[in-house]
């Protein structure tokens, strides 16, 4: 079998960096355009030298219908509005489309542009999206032209609170998502608040009651509880390089041990290839997941309190962008899901 000819728009920001990482080493996959806007014309080596050698190409632009002319499928690592604006019935017509953004995540238009700010360029093509968190619309995914690949903070609070919500165990009014996340997930671009001396040796929360990921979460549990979920999510910026940690907290409807629970989140994900259910006693930890694809949870009952405590940890350049973009290009062309994704996490 030919092998899949992908495209990347956006390949110098880290999400795209770390698609072309992961493709370099995929056995049924080949780079055939590597695109940016702002290095044009530049070897991509050039821009990050650990590719020397490895993926010396000359950057071209990134004209979304050229590279759908070339490429089975296209990955556009963008900022929102790119790929919403740039759409075409044509382009969709040629090739699969795996949007990195937000602009295709939120069925309702209004919740977006509220959300986001900016006006819907192909609102038309909102109901068509398939949300691509693999393991909630592995089916849907299959099928599907347009994939809008979920958010980093959003897979993490997704999956770790899913079960629990759908199964009925928490009061959805209770929900609190408290996260954190290292640097890499503001992107590229130089930001002042992003600096080294503004980043290291401190710890800070941001977007508090604003996050542009809260409607995003919120409408995967509205999914798995059968009715709309409002919660409150606060993100901080701590100073790593790469991860998230999400703890979640909800209040119990009934009484549950700890066994139950941990059956209902093992009947979810016991077959889920990157999603370890952490033995008792042991809680996730961003270094154990780093550079993998890998979602590790725990789960924990607090009698006293009469809530759950469900940590989660991801890498959100992998699991949480590349990796989860990857694992839908998988479906989408009928390969094995972890094809090109089965790497042991980096530690140190």
């Amino acid at each position: 079998m030919a092998k899949i000819k992908a495209a990347i728009i956006g390949v110098t920001g880290y999400a795209g960096a770390e698609i072309a990482r992961i493709l370099n080493g995929h056995p049924e996959a080949e780079i055939v355009w590597y695109g940016s806007k702002s290095f044009a014309g530049q070897s991509f080596s050039d821009i990050y030298g650990n590719f020397r050698a490895f993926a010396d190409e000359i950057l071209q632009g990134e004209a979304l219908a050229e590279a759908a002319a070339s490429a089975d499928v296209v990955f556009t690592a963008t900022p929102q509005g790119f790929a919403a604006s740039a759409m075409t019935k044509d382009i969709l017509g040629q090739t699969k489309i795996i949007d990195l953004s937000a602009d295709f995540r939120l069925k309702d238009v209004s919740v977006y542009e509220r959300w986001y700010g900016i006006t819907h360029a192909s609102p038309q093509f909102l109901q068509e999206a398939v949300y691509g968190l693999c393991e909630l619309k592995r089916e849907e995914i299959r099928g599907a032209r347009l994939i809008a690949n979920p958010g980093c903070y959003t897979t993490c609070a997704i999956l770790t609170l899913y079960p629990a919500v759908e199964a009925g165990l928490v009061d959805p009014d209770t929900l609190i998502v408290d996260a954190m996340s290292g640097v890499s997930g503001a992107g590229r671009g130089a930001k002042t608040d992003n600096l080294f001396c503004e980043v290291n040796e401190n710890a800070k929360p941001y977007g508090v009651t604003v996050h542009r990921h809260t409607p995003e979460i919120e409408a995967a549990l509205s999914e798995a509880a059968g009715r709309e979920v409002r919660l409150t999510f606060t993100p901080h910026l701590i100073p790593m390089n790469r991860g998230i940690l999400a703890t979640c907290y909800a209040t119990l409807t009934k009484d549950v041990s700890a066994e139950a629970l941990r059956e209902v989140y093992e009947k979810r994900y016991g077959a889920e290839p990157f999603i370890r259910l952490l033995p008792e006693g042991r809680y996730p930890e961003t270094r154990f997941v780093e550079h993998s694809n890998l979602l590790d949870l725990q789960v924990t009952v607090d009698k006293r309190t009469r809530r759950l405590v469900l940590t989660g940890a991801l890498d959100n350049l992998v699991k949480g962008a590349a990796g989860q973009a990857v694992q839908n290009m998988n479906l989408l062309f009928d390969l094995p899901e972890e094809t090109g994704l089965q790497t042991v996490p980096a530690v140190p």
